[in-house]
């Protein structure tokens, strides 16, 4: 018998939904909602299609001791909806910095989950970080108005690789410091 690992990472509750480490029972929804091209393609790093164990290797990568990424499920049961809504991380940089990232299932777009999901991570910085930041592609806007609205400040354009899409796309940078 398996047992999923525990991660040393605080669960964070709010009325809608609770933020907390990945489990191995999470592995079917992730890969409906995260094998979804448009969901792929506007990250990136899932690929599309998802190559069959990559989720479950993912889930062991983010859960083993010592890793540089620290990811959330967004589990909705507390409100009345799926155990899986979409996944939030925070990737360690340097030494206070970390890169946000998150994506929201389809279903659940327009909800105001992800500003709820990115402002309640910054309210609580689960890390103790100065300052976070984000890249977004460019033809992701709704992405980039989760950031503003939740006081991140645009500091450029860059590009990033997007597994998806087997290409670099041009993205919006912002970052937020938590002094």
């Amino acid at each position: 018998m398996k047992h999923d690992t525990i991660v040393n990472q605080p669960v964070i509750e709010t009325e809608r939904f609770v933020l907390r480490p990945l489990r191995r029972s999470d592995v079917g929804l992730i890969e409906m909602y995260a094998g979804n091209e448009t969901v792929a393609k506007m990250t990136a790093t899932v690929p599309h299609p998802l190559p069959p164990g990559s989720t479950e290797a993912y889930i062991q990568r983010v859960s083993a001791e010592g890793t540089s990424e620290h990811v959330w499920a967004i589990d909705g049961i507390a409100g009345g909806d799926p155990e899986i809504m979409g996944l939030i991380a925070l990737a360690d940089v340097d030494p206070g910095l970390v890169e946000i990232g998150y994506w929201v299932a389809p279903a659940f777009w327009n909800w105001g989950i992800a500003s709820e999901v990115v402002s309640t991570i910054v309210e609580n910085n689960p890390l103790n970080n100065k300052t976070m930041f984000a890249s977004v592609f460019q033809d992701n806007p709704a992405s980039a108005r989760v950031l503003t609205n939740c006081g991140f400040q645009y500091i450029g354009d860059a590009e990033s690789f997007s597994v998806a899409r087997d290409a670099s796309v041009a993205t919006w940078t912002y970052s937020k410091k938590l002094d």
